[in-house]
């Protein structure tokens, strides 16, 4: 009687109130999560779960000194947090206070974006026509962070001519992968894995292999510019898009940001695209 007494008292008004309230707690776990994606925090953050669960766990089978000590570490916990987690909530709070943690417009992130095509484009165009080599990824959804942290960082604002400056022969840079993250050049001279696929080419060298091998373990788009031939290509989610002209580069980048996954070109395995440059 007293649980249906409880819905009794639940108005239209009440329901749509609870409602929005579950809402915005799940929208600001989303944003906090999205935060600190792709930074250590991720992981510290799991392992403040497993500690949690194993608590639990105590609990269940009777593990009174484990529960105990484990307790400890839950109610010092709060304190941990704030340590730990410094850098981001210093972040978070400065979205905050511009305004910026909560409003993200599509209008302001496609132009970002074909900002930053057009900078690659007109970076890789220079590249290719001048035999220069480049590896150049992404990052999309899965965090590039611990590529990142193997590389130089730079921190800095994405243009045509950085680009080209760092993979110009013989530079301190040149070596290696530049890893972007949304409109920054987070880092330089990065190592990138390399696949182990038998079906890869054997034409093709340690700049595809690294591209591929990233594609596999991650969604990002690693663009690769061919030192010995200066052709273009594209990896995204195990597949390669070989020797492109600069407009179908262009055209494929778009769509592997923008568009649909199911992309006809590249529903296969290894997708070889395009004739042969020599």
């Amino acid at each position: 009687m007293q649980i249906i007494q409880q819905f009794t008292d639940y108005t239209p008004v009440n329901v749509i109130v609870s409602f929005l309230d579950v809402l915005l707690v799940w929208y600001v776990v989303y944003k906090l999560l999205t935060l600190i994606k792709g930074t250590k925090a991720v992981q510290l953050l799991k392992g403040l779960f497993v500690i949690i669960f194993a608590r639990i766990a105590t609990e269940i089978f009777g593990l009174d000194t484990l529960g105990w000590m484990l307790q400890q570490v839950i109610d010092f916990g709060f304190l941990a947090i704030i340590i730990i987690f410094t850098p981001e909530i210093r972040r978070a709070l400065e979205q905050l206070g511009r305004g910026k943690i909560f409003q993200r417009s599509t209008s302001q992130l496609e132009d970002e974006q074909s900002r930053l095509i057009e900078a690659m484009k007109k970076a890789v165009s220079y590249m290719a026509k001048r035999r220069i080599g480049a590896l150049i990824s992404i990052e999309n959804e899965t965090g590039l962070t611990e590529y990142i942290e193997t590389g130089i960082k730079m921190n800095a604002d994405i243009s045509s001519e950085l680009l080209i400056n760092i993979f110009i022969p013989n530079t301190p840079l040149h070596d290696g992968a530049v890893v972007l993250q949304k409109t920054k050049i987070a880092a330089a001279a990065c190592y990138l894995p390399l696949s182990e696929s038998t079906f890869i080419s054997k034409e093709l060298g340690t700049r595809h292999r690294a591209a591929l091998g990233l594609s596999e373990v991650t969604d990002a788009i690693t663009i690769i510019v061919s030192e010995e031939t200066g052709a273009i290509s594209l990896a995204k989610n195990g597949n390669l898009n070989r020797n492109l002209t600069i407009d179908q580069f262009e055209a494929d980048l778009r769509k592997m940001w923008f568009g649909p996954e199911q992309d006809p070109d590249l529903s296969s395995k290894w997708t070889w695209r395009g004739k042969k440059n020599g």
